[in-house]
């Protein structure tokens, strides 16, 4: 969305931050890094934003970067980590450094976090390690496909449906396209990859 920034709350850490929409005031939970972000009181801001809801609450979060909400949403399906310690991580590091921290598998970096102690950090690292390919290209060491418009994305997207890792996804693809050429077609980029793959 795009609107005006009218206040500021626990700005230390992750916190709060009231945007005006069309005069209506949204209370909007983010990470220390997007409040930051943000800019001054008063300037007109673009904000990504996430709505939880439960049974007795409803809760919106924003994000300066879709890519920083894409890395909530990834740290949210590690079971442990809610929107309070997820935030707490995309505060404590940059997602250039979680991504180098979950491809090396560095658990003691995630656990600088607030929060987030040895054995959530260490399930963290455990779990994303493979599923942050789709995010980074981390898993395979390739370039991030999955967010790629077009062939490339949907060709990702087609592996993982069908079970290959991210990582792994990403990797079959980039030489399955290297092999190709640009202008590639869907499906001669995935009968490709699949061979790729399969090697």
């Amino acid at each position: 969305m795009i609107a005006k920034l009218t206040g500021r709350l626990d700005s230390s850490g992750a916190g709060h931050a009231v945007i005006d929409v069309g005069g209506v005031g949204y209370l909007v939970e983010a990470s220390a890094r997007t409040l930051d972000a943000l800019g001054p009181t008063g300037g007109e801001v673009t904000i990504h934003t996430e709505m939880l809801v439960g049974e007795d609450f409803l809760r919106l979060l924003g994000f300066a970067k879709a890519e920083e909400r894409d890395w909530f949403r990834l740290l949210t399906s590690v079971q442990g980590v809610g929107a309070k310690v997820a935030l707490a991580i995309l505060s404590a590091l940059e997602v250039a450094d979680l991504q180098r921290a979950l491809a090396s598998g560095d658990s003691a970096m995630i656990a600088r976090a607030n929060g987030v102690g040895p054995k959530l950090a260490q399930r963290i690292a455990h779990e994303l390690k493979d599923k942050a390919g789709t995010l980074g290209g981390i898993a395979g060491g390739g370039p991030a496909l999955s967010a790629a418009p077009g062939p490339l994305g949907d060709a990702v997207a087609a592996l993982t449906g069908l079970g290959f890792k991210p990582g792994e996804a990403s990797a079959a693809v980039a030489a399955a396209n290297e092999e190709l050429g640009a202008g590639a077609g869907l499906d001669a980029l995935v009968r490709a990859a699949l061979k790729k793959a399969a090697k």
